[in-house]
């Protein structure tokens, strides 16, 4: 199952047409990141990209940069263990998810467009509690179900 795919963005007619393709990718790179880095990637990713999952770890490569690399661009279920996908289908999901609205309403103030967010790891680390808040609510939730 494919999530995302940064060409979705980048292609679209509303990207900013100053700003690189990479640009298209920031968002995804920011969820894919956190939720490798929280425990929620699959083992094929682990023997597809360990030299990258170090660059990541070590905060050497930024998330955004990370995922074109590892991922050309496209976030799929691959990339995730079963926990890790069944969040993402709730969470990441563009209609119903709320993972864009929470993107939006950290970072929207400052910019014209989110498509303008810096790839960078502090934004990460403002972003990163706000998932980590979802996925807790989350797991409550699918407990007490």
């Amino acid at each position: 199952m494919k999530y995302d795919d940064a060409s979705w963005h980048y292609g679209a007619d509303n990207f900013p047409k100053d700003l690189p393709d990479e640009a298209g990718a920031t968002h995804i790179g920011m969820y894919v990141a956190w939720a490798l880095l929280s425990g929620l990637g699959s083992s094929q990713i682990e023997e597809d990209s360990p030299e990258l999952l170090e660059k990541l770890k070590a905060r050497t490569i930024t998330p955004g940069a990370f995922f074109m690399a590892a991922c050309d661009g496209k976030f799929t279920d691959e990339e995730l263990n079963e926990t890790g996908q069944a969040f993402t289908e709730d969470y990441f999901d563009m209609e119903a998810g709320e993972y864009i609205e929470d993107y939006e309403e950290l970072f929207a103030e400052d910019v014209d467009s989110i498509y303008e967010i810096e790839d960078s790891w502090a934004h990460y680390d403002q972003l990163k509690p706000v998932i980590d808040e979802r996925l807790a609510n989350w797991k409550e939730y699918a407990r007490d179900s």
